[in-house]
């Protein structure tokens, strides 16, 4: 099967389980609105696809959330392949994903030594000034 056709599949598969995440169709008590599938990755051979889901909850909610969606994946599967057509219809395994949650955590400590080289090169240019004064009035 080409690429194309597995990215567009996994990006539907999303969108449907996505769209049954927000509607409650799942009745699981462990799965809320706040999970978010971030992408699909469909097999070659449509026998499997991963579904990568995290939120900004703390890692224990977005586990249990995990686990209910794993509980809950032969109702999502038989609810999805009955609105599309396809001849093979993949497995779900969902995977928490924490990559969204490490990533704004890289950013905030990029900015934070952002912030601390600017305050040291404040720091620095005020040194130089007060040097600079020093020499001029022993001058």
């Amino acid at each position: 099967m080409g690429q194309f056709r597995l990215q567009r599949l996994g990006e539907q598969l999303r969108e449907e389980i996505a769209t049954m995440i927000l509607r409650h169709e799942i009745k699981d008590p462990r799965v809320n609105e706040f999970l978010s599938v971030n992408r699909v990755e469909v097999a070659a051979d449509l026998a499997y696809a991963k579904v990568f889901v995290s939120s900004f909850m703390d890692d224990q909610s977005v586990i249990r959330g995990v686990e209910g969606l794993k509980s809950a994946a032969g109702f999502i599967q038989c609810s999805i392949a009955k609105k599309l057509t396809i001849y093979k219809f993949p497995k779900l395994t969902f995977i928490a994903d924490f990559s969204m949650k490490e990533g704004y955590k890289m950013v905030q400590k990029l900015n934070a030594l952002e912030a601390e080289s600017k305050e040291r090169e404040s720091q620095n240019e005020t040194v130089e000034a007060d040097t600079d004064a020093k020499a001029d009035a022993e001058s």
